[in-house]
């Protein structure tokens, strides 16, 4: 399949205070969902000989970041599981956050994500967007094959 549409891509999150969807038909802004990894997951080494080594590394943090339009409703979904969330230290960093093409059976789980902090909230001209950002202690990556 040679054509992609965020149509396609089903996102949610599950935490404390709240269960719902980010992806198409959340009011997701243009720039849509991105998944970052912290870290590289190699490091190289080589000696004065010119010998070398690889050392791989178990880290597969990263960063998520939602980008929803001002209007959209799941704004205030966030807003309120990010105020219960940082309320206490017990609810802190126990989000899911699963993202899908269901076309290309891309599948990006995310796992114990915290917020990041509060969006900065812009009043202007144009309405724009809030950017939601999670850290994720582990965040597993399939690949499909569309």
């Amino acid at each position: 399949m040679s054509a992609y549409s965020f149509l396609d891509v089903a996102a949610g999150i599950v935490g404390p205070g709240g269960a719902f969807g980010l992806g198409s038909g959340a009011g997701a802004a243009e720039e849509g969902i991105t998944a970052t990894p912290t870290a590289e997951i190699s490091t190289m080494q080589v000696g004065a000989d010119g010998s070398g080594q690889h050392s791989l590394h178990a880290d597969k943090s990263g960063r998520v970041t939602v980008r929803l339009l001002k209007t959209s409703p799941v704004n205030k979904l966030l807003m309120t599981m990010y105020n219960f969330q940082t309320a206490s230290s017990s609810a802190h960093g126990q989000n899911t956050i699963v993202i899908t093409d269901t076309k290309r059976g891309d599948v990006i789980t995310c796992r114990q994500c915290a917020f990041v902090r509060a969006p900065d909230l812009n009043f202007q001209k144009v309405a724009g967007t809030n950017e939601w950002m999670f850290d994720a202690i582990a965040i597993d990556r399939v690949m499909g094959n569309g």
